[in-house]
């Protein structure tokens, strides 16, 4: 369900993030998302567990699993969860990330004492994953053009 079309662009975004566009109508969410569809927040998922999300948190967790995004449209969903762990002796936090794309999902898990922290290194870990998984299928399509021209 698209609504509130944007007043520069004239796109529609979808209902899921049209509380968390500006006022504006959204040329501002463009902007400070480059190379993000607009649907983006759709795609993005974000969760706390033990604790409740500040809308600084959320804002700064939505912005970072937005880097994400870039690597293509074939990613179905980012979901990002914030746990907050006190069993382990100490008050720590637990972000956990799953990636939904075509072939096998991607996910990790980082821990840090300070929540901001969890989030920038998790978003690293799945970036690195997402490198990791696009040069795989490179060296897969390469080798097999080698092998190729080996048989003939």
């Amino acid at each position: 369900m698209l609504t509130r079309p944007s007043i520069a662009t004239g796109l529609q975004f979808p209902a899921a993030i049209v509380g968390h566009l500006p006022a504006g109508g959204g040329s501002e969410y463009l902007a400070m998302t480059p190379n993000v569809s607009p649907d983006a927040g759709a795609k993005i998922l974000i969760r706390g567990i033990h604790l409740t999300l500040t809308d600084a948190l959320r804002d700064a967790l939505r912005a970072k699993a937005g880097r994400l995004l870039r690597h293509g449209p074939r990613i179905d969903r980012v979901r990002i969860e914030l746990e907050h762990d006190t069993t382990r002796g100490r008050a720590v936090f637990v972000a956990k990330g799953h990636i939904e794309i075509g072939g096998p999902d991607l996910v990790a898990a980082v821990a840090s004492e300070d929540a901001y922290k969890a989030a920038d290194l998790l978003i690293d870990k799945l970036d690195r994953l997402l490198i990791r998984r696009a040069e795989l299928f490179k060296t897969r399509r390469h080798d097999r053009a080698s092998l190729r021209e080996a048989a003939a």
